[in-house]
């Protein structure tokens, strides 16, 4: 059994990352076969365990949620992954699951939206300041060309970011020319007016996986095709969605299967807004873990 470490992880790539989502779904991967992930509660935070098994292998991502922790300059959220043997069940690799998640949440997000980007220097406006903002942008730039890329954060002193104050005349700005704007924030209401979302936009929003957490407003939603990895997963855990759909400006038919926006069987209309709303599935965890295990094997 090998440790695959940050550094292992993070050499398969994010084009090949994007490549590896990619061909799973268009493989016959079904993200509706995923079990719910389990939170099991601890003396100081919590557990999230997250199994999937494909055709091709077996894996687990466990997940620490121990909120004191930064307080004594710890990580909030700590991971390992599990990936196992698909016949014999036998453990083949443990990962470093922090930089899995890191590497997968934005390989998933570029997966779902490429076919809708124009070929051309697209402008990116990034909200937050975090590995997961950071690292849209770098997986973005590995299968596109970048004409600019505008962080917008709350508190541009607390980011070593050259970012710009949410709110603020130039974020506007930012927001209302952007082709792909990017929500990766801990916020649990609308990080952004919708109104200056362009109509022909892309907007990813990956921050929250609770059904009372959002970064979007309804407004947004309404107007725009929503796509998600699984509709049951997202009327559970998907807060954007959740709270548009008890606002009225969306149903659970609106919804689309990021399978079928890759396989053709649905489209997104050019002029309006296409929203990719991601909670994380453990579907995504294990098909990253084996292309990483691959390719260190290689």
């Amino acid at each position: 059994m090998r440790f695959l470490d940050s550094d292992a992880v993070a050499a398969l790539g994010p084009a090949a990352a994007v490549k590896a989502i990619t061909d799973a779904l268009l493989s016959g991967v079904d993200p509706a076969t995923d079990p719910p992930r389990a939170s099991v509660g601890l003396a100081q935070g919590e557990f999230l365990l997250m199994p999937s098994q494909t055709p091709a292998a077996a894996g687990v991502k466990i997940v620490t949620i121990a909120p004191a922790n930064p307080s004594q300059g710890l990580p909030r959220i700590q991971a390992v992954y599990l990936l196992f043997d698909h016949e014999t069940l036998a453990l083949r690799a443990a990962l470093d699951g922090t930089a899995l998640t890191t590497l997968r949440t934005p390989a998933v997000s570029v997966a779902a939206v490429l076919k809708r980007l124009p070929d051309r220097p697209l402008r990116v406006a990034a909200i937050g300041g975090g590995p997961q903002a950071t690292g849209h942008v770098a997986t973005l730039a590995a299968v596109r060309s970048l004409e600019v890329v505008t962080y917008l954060v709350r508190d541009p002193t607390r980011t070593c970011l050259d970012a710009v104050r949410l709110g603020s005349p130039e974020a506007d700005q930012t927001l209302r020319s952007a082709h792909l704007v990017i929500c990766a924030t801990s916020a649990r209401s609308p990080v952004f007016d919708s109104a200056l979302v362009r109509d022909d936009a892309v907007v990813i929003a990956v921050g929250s996986h609770e059904p009372d957490a959002r970064e979007l407003d309804a407004a947004l939603l309404g107007r725009g095709t929503v796509v998600v990895e699984d509709i049951a997963t997202a009327l559970r855990e998907a807060g954007d969605v959740v709270l548009a759909i008890a606002e009225g400006t969306l149903t659970a038919h609106d919804l689309v299967p990021m399978r079928h926006l890759l396989a053709g069987v649905a489209t997104a209309p050019a002029d309006r807004p296409l929203v990719f709303k991601s909670v994380g599935m453990a579907w995504e965890d294990l098909t990253i873990a084996a292309a990483v295990a691959a390719h260190n094997d290689a």
